[in-house]
């Protein structure tokens, strides 16, 4: 089978060349002219991330995979129904922002990024004559294969990789062909590369992948969420709340400080995933800029290679070996953990507080709880972050213990795992949408909250034996310990028990004025103050 792609320049692509499903996963908002079994999808190409995708069939016919079972022979579309990932499948929507960045192309698009940049810098030593600097038409010219870089640019890199089996080295040959039409980048082809090694443009294209996929995907939505969870501290500051620790009833406090907990300790972890250093290197074969002093022994290129570094909005690392050493990443991605173990905890917490009956769930028309029990109204949005933070946890975890160890100077085995940064990404992007979204479904319920507390008296004991202690009322913690544990604790009980205690009137009258849901310290306070404390 055969795709037709309608772009400026007319090819014609075979199924495995990844066309279609490039386009329609990883750029569903840009446009390209796809044709394949008589279902056509229009699309136009324009510029890397700004083509829309629409398609006549529900499900575009895309790379076709021949699966024999015995004399069985069956066809089946690469599609959100048969994507290994469900990521790539079911989830798809809320996650496709990444894909510009964390994909395949992701890295391709960034190789290409810094093999450009590499040849601008080079033209900026004065040491290095044979590559003169470049005039505004040059320059341009390779500006504008950055900017103008797309699906059909990529395919044509992964094309060339077929033959040299090389995915740095193709990018290489793909530039070298690009310009040789231009007169004066074409007289310095091979200063393209000049003295890297593949890592050297790798480490650059990942750190550049992570930091424009944080700061443009992740953070935005961290943000919300932590907006999300300030306000829902802030509109229920005033609510009073029996706590719970140990599972046993506790000094009361309001459900708006409850959550405002989770908003200033999710701030705190977005802090610290914000300040970690995005490194790079760019010092050659083991670190040590040997094969540039060979070729220009008086240049500097120890301070060549920090000003180019810097350039892109990394930080420069010296002591390298072949790789960039990757403990920044361990650094990231545990702060991801930390982020998310946070949010583990809100969900579970909101699981609860819905299983007691303080949060009622809106519900949706047409939407269904449970396949055989009607009345349900599950906290799935909480349900699904959980198991998505998981999953994140587990790709993260394992990604900080295992790329900062290597072989001597370099093996292999960070490279795939490099490759699956999105996917621990991915999953925390979906597990931060499907919170936002629990979230969004929220209702208070106020009388669920204040039955708990008419039933909770003992909740007393605590302020009662306090101002017992103030007043030299000796064993005013065994006295209430007497009266209260294990027993059943009424409004009139305790009234009874306050009255016949030696206090002052003032004291007095305060306890007996005070209800569980009056006991509340400064919760109040902290909610409505929750905003400061994020900022």
């Amino acid at each position: 089978m055969e795709f037709t792609a309608t772009t400026t320049s007319s090819k014609v692509l075979n199924s495995h060349q990844l066309i279609p499903y490039l386009t329609h996963k990883f750029f569903p908002s840009t446009t390209v002219n796809v044709i394949a079994c008589s279902q056509s999808s229009t699309l136009y190409h324009q510029s890397r991330c700004n083509f829309t995708c629409k398609s006549t069939a529900s499900y575009p016919s895309v790379v076709q995979v021949k699966k024999r079972v015995g004399d069985d022979t069956r066809e089946v579309e690469l599609s959100s129904l048969t994507a290994l990932s469900p990521l790539d499948g079911r989830y798809w929507g809320k996650v496709n922002d990444l894909a510009p960045f964390m994909s395949e192309y992701g890295l391709v698009y960034y190789r290409v990024l810094v093999e450009i940049k590499w040849l601008l810098k080079l033209s900026r030593i004065p040491e290095v004559t044979e590559v003169p600097s470049f005039s505004k038409e040059a320059q341009s010219y390779l500006q504008g294969l950055i900017d103008g870089f797309g699906i059909d640019d990529a395919l044509e890199i992964k094309n060339i990789e077929r033959v040299t089996n090389h995915d740095v080295k193709a990018v290489e040959y793909f530039l070298k062909q690009k310009c040789q039409s231009q007169p004066e980048i074409a007289k310095v082809l091979e200063f393209f590369h000049f003295a890297c090694t593949s890592e050297d443009i790798n480490n650059l294209a990942h750190g550049l992948m992570l930091k424009d996929s944080i700061e443009s995907v992740m953070f935005p939505v961290m943000d919300e969420l932590i907006k999300a969870l300030g306000s829902l501290a802030k509109d229920n500051a005033h609510i009073p709340m029996l706590s719970r620790t140990h599972g046993q009833t506790a000094s009361p406090t309001t459900l708006g400080k409850e959550m405002s907990i989770f908003a200033v300790r999710l701030s705190r972890e977005r802090r610290d995933i914000f300040n970690v250093e995005i490194m790079g290197k760019f010092a050659g074969a083991v670190g040590n800029y040997n094969a540039h002093l060979a070729a220009y022994p008086n240049v500097n290129w120890p301070k060549i290679a920090e000003e180019f570094v810097e350039s892109l909005g990394l930080t420069f690392n010296p002591y390298v070996t072949q790789i960039e050493t990757h403990d920044y990443i361990a650094k990231l991605f545990h702060a991801f953990i930390r982020f998310n173990n946070i949010l583990i905890d809100f969900d579970r917490d909101l699981w609860g507080y819905i299983s007691l009956g303080y949060f009622k769930q809106i519900t949706k028309a047409g939407e269904i709880g449970s396949s055989t029990m009607p009345h349900k109204v599950n906290p799935i949005d909480f349900e699904n972050s959980e198991g998505n933070l998981g999953k994140a946890n587990s790709g993260l975890s394992f990604q900080s213990m295992k790329l900062p160890i290597s072989r001597w100077q370099r093996d292999l085995t960070d490279s795939t795992v490099l490759r699956t940064m999105g996917e621990a990404l991915g999953h925390s992007l979906l597990a931060y949408k499907s919170t936002l979204q629990g979230i969004g479904k929220l209702q208070v319920n106020e009388t669920r909250l204040n039955d708990d507390l008419d039933q909770a008296w003992e909740v007393l004991a605590e302020p009662i034996q306090t101002v017992m202690r103030r007043y030299g009322i000796p064993e005013a913690y065994e006295k209430l310990k007497e009266h209260t544990r294990g027993r059943a604790v009424t409004k009139e009980n305790i009234k009874e028990f306050i009255e016949g205690l030696e206090l002052p009137t003032e004291a007095k009258a305060y306890l007996l004025e005070l209800t569980p849901h009056t006991y509340i310290g400064e919760a109040v306070t902290l909610a409505r103050s929750v905003d400061e404390a994020v900022n």
